[in-house]
């Protein structure tokens, strides 16, 4: 053990330890945005997609959300999953989140890190035993794992080295809202816009079939135990977007080939359409769950055009109506009934236009996330090492930051 690092309970160092305000999350912008576990668990919190509520003013500061508060997850199978809070705007948070604010002995970003390491995951595994039906913890309990605590300029300069590789891959984040929200909108200008007052000389009517082949074709990665697949998951997407590398021998169902070119659009309720533009330079073969569509475009169209196709708001709209089968999961938008949908076509020589135009702007945010694939790896290497001991921050960054 190193010297003057010492031990001590997550609540020794906290101020004040909340639970959340209860009520129902309101789509309609009335009251503060309303932080609940789902916003939490993709690792960012995208602050346009949290909903509001409504709160008397009286309740409002003893749940505010301020810079510098982490909030925890204290139920179902999220149970310990966490999120330090950085500038956020007018904000409260649910009553299923336990709020910390860390008193002047540590630093809050040096115990956000911690509570993403692999000693406080052990000791939830421990408090949460076999409780499969509804995992919960309560705020006293989670807050009494112990940690070893370096003096408060050393924990700066951990949380300054892991918190640069995480600031990194936000700014790639919000770069490739922005990359992509040109995307679109370059096509809802260039082909929905232009077909307002009726359809332009040249452009003709026609379906998605008209646009699109849909690839069925598969494998069975348990047949090539050793061989690492990047696997396109349903998960992987909504974590980031980042596909999985996997071995073979670990993925037991049947998933379909991800071809060159393709988009993968997700035909699985409650979140549809999920669309994807896979990125294919890796050595590694690619797959994805068969819960995705394996688009892939016709002669004289492109993948650019029909991601931004797959993701324009009047596309989307009519793709959500076509959902079948029971509530929840169970619900589902059949193959046919893509391929079946309405569609406007214009010419070639427009789309290829726009392709060059928009080719650059989607690879790049290809290269974005898989610039963030690194860093993550990266971070994720560089915690335990850091939260150990093992690997000690330079002096120089210390007292530069402390």
């Amino acid at each position: 053990m190193i010297s003057d690092w010492q031990e001590c309970r997550i609540a020794d160092l906290c101020d004040s330890i909340d639970y959340g305000f209860t009520t129902s999350a309101k789509e309609l912008p009335v009251g503060p945005r309303f932080l609940r576990i789902t916003d939490i668990v993709s690792g960012h919190i995208d602050w346009k997609s949290v909903p509001h509520c409504e709160i008397d003013a009286e309740d409002i500061p003893g749940v505010r959300l301020n810079h510098g508060d982490v909030v925890i997850a204290r139920t179902g199978a999220t149970t310990g999953v966490s999120a330090y809070i950085t500038n956020p705007p007018d904000a409260v948070f649910a009553s299923y989140l336990v709020r910390l604010k860390v008193g002047p002995k540590a630093d809050a970003r040096f115990i956000s890190y911690f509570l993403k390491s692999a000693d406080f995951w052990n000791y939830m595994r421990g408090v949460l035993g076999d409780k499969s039906a509804q995992p919960n913890a309560s705020a006293r309990t989670m807050t009494q794992v112990k940690l070893r605590k370096p003096p408060l300029p050393v924990q700066r300069s951990i949380a300054s080295v892991l918190g640069v590789l995480d600031d990194k891959i936000e700014l790639n984040r919000r770069m490739n809202e922005t990359l992509e929200a040109l995307a679109r909108a370059l096509f809802q200008n260039w082909f929905v816009d232009a077909t307002q007052a009726g359809l332009p000389k040249g452009w003709r009517e026609g379906k998605v079939n008209d646009l699109a082949t849909l690839s069925r074709d598969g494998l069975n990665p348990g047949e090539f135990p050793d061989e690492t697949f990047d696997h396109y998951s349903i998960p992987a997407f909504d974590e980031g977007r980042t596909p999985k590398p996997e071995i073979g021998d670990t993925i037991k169902s049947n998933k379909f080939i991800v071809s060159p070119d393709c988009v993968l659009i997700s035909k699985l309720n409650p979140r549809i359409p999920r669309v994807w533009l896979p990125d294919l330079r890796s050595a590694n073969r690619a797959i994805c769950s068969t819960e995705f569509l394996v688009t892939t475009p016709k002669s004289g169209m492109s993948r650019e055009f029909l991601f931004c196709l797959f993701t324009n708001e009047t596309f989307v709209s009519m793709f959500t109506t076509m959902v079948t089968g029971t509530s929840g999961s169970h619900q589902r938008v059949k193959p046919e009934s893509l391929l079946g949908m309405d569609a406007v076509i214009p010419p070639q020589s427009l789309i290829q236009s726009f392709t060059e135009m928009t080719a650059p702007l989607l690879e790049r945010i290809n290269h974005n996330i898989a610039d963030s694939r690194t860093l993550a790896a990266l971070r994720d290497a560089l915690l335990p090492k850091l939260l150990s001991g093992e690997l000690r921050v330079p002096a120089k960054l210390t007292e530069a930051v402390a």
